[in-house]
């Protein structure tokens, strides 16, 4: 039962949290606080429960791939979020994740190179989105509408952390009945990414998305550092210990991550 009650009210505090800290602060510590994992956490800790460590330390492998498919859902959406309204930019995304998925299912490597593989996923989409974001202020065919705090209505945020849950039951309800390999690639599915990006690009437009994504992206690093950490621990040092080590592991990367994104940004003279 207080699996049930993590699963269903994490993800949707984080949504809340992450909105909230990105309109006071900015979008780079909003999308640092958005890929914790506070819905493939919950999601990997059903699954070890009720299936066993063996079973769930698969399941992680499948998930770090996983981050490679995200990395898709984020691309395809950025880069149509500049032509086309939301939906149909959602629903390409979720298309990409899932052809992702579909080609990963065979692969299989040691953790050491899926962590590479990872890593590399995530530095590729951060350039592909900067080139996004270039063309959107070049052209302004995604040009957001301005907007402020007291412009955002009071059913936005209730209605993130609904969307959320919803995604959450689904995917959950899915995996469960696919075994550990597909049950970890589908543990990534952008449930909380897609919360944030169809929401800002509603409300905002393309470029705000992308911008929201890039800052979603760089956090990815710690999302594939959790599912690497419980791949290298479940077997060896049970649940409790695994998930634990993975937590300690995922917010020392968020740390470097924000520390080294931050001097990076003060190089290039960005945001």
């Amino acid at each position: 039962m207080a699996v049930l009650v993590a699963k269903l009210l994490l993800a949707p505090a984080l949504i809340a949290g992450a909105t909230i800290v990105t309109r006071r602060h900015g979008a780079r510590l909003g999308g640092l606080i958005a890929t914790l994992p506070a819905a493939a956490g919950p999601i990997l800790l059903v699954i070890a429960l009720q299936q066993g460590e063996e079973f769930a330390a698969d399941a992680a492998s499948g998930a770090l791939l996983g981050v490679i498919s995200l990395d898709a859902f984020i691309v395809v959406y950025c880069g149509l979020a500049m032509r086309v309204g939301w939906a149909l930019a959602m629903v390409a995304g979720w298309l990409a994740f899932v052809a992702g998925t579909a080609t990963l299912s065979s692969v299989t490597a040691a953790p050491v190179v899926e962590l590479a593989m990872a890593f590399a996923a995530n530095v590729v989409t951060l350039f592909a989105l900067s080139r996004i974001e270039r063309a959107g202020d070049g052209s302004r065919a995604g040009a957001e509408t301005a907007s402020d705090d007291s412009a955002d209505p009071s059913w936005d945020i209730p209605m993130r952390a609904a969307a959320a849950v919803a995604m959450i039951v689904t995917i959950t309800a899915l995996a469960d009945r696919l075994g550990p390999r597909l049950s970890g690639l589908l543990t990534p599915f952008p449930i909380i990414a897609t919360v944030l990006a169809v929401f800002t690009h509603a409300q905002d437009g393309g470029i705000a998305a992308a911008r929201m994504m890039r800052a979603f992206t760089g956090g990815l690093f710690a999302f594939a550092m959790f599912f690497f950490t419980l791949l290298v621990t479940l077997r060896v040092y049970g649940t409790a210990t695994a998930f634990s080590l993975a937590l300690v592991a995922t917010l020392a990367t968020q740390a470097v991550t924000f520390v080294v994104g931050g001097r990076v940004a003060r190089a290039t003279g960005g945001a």
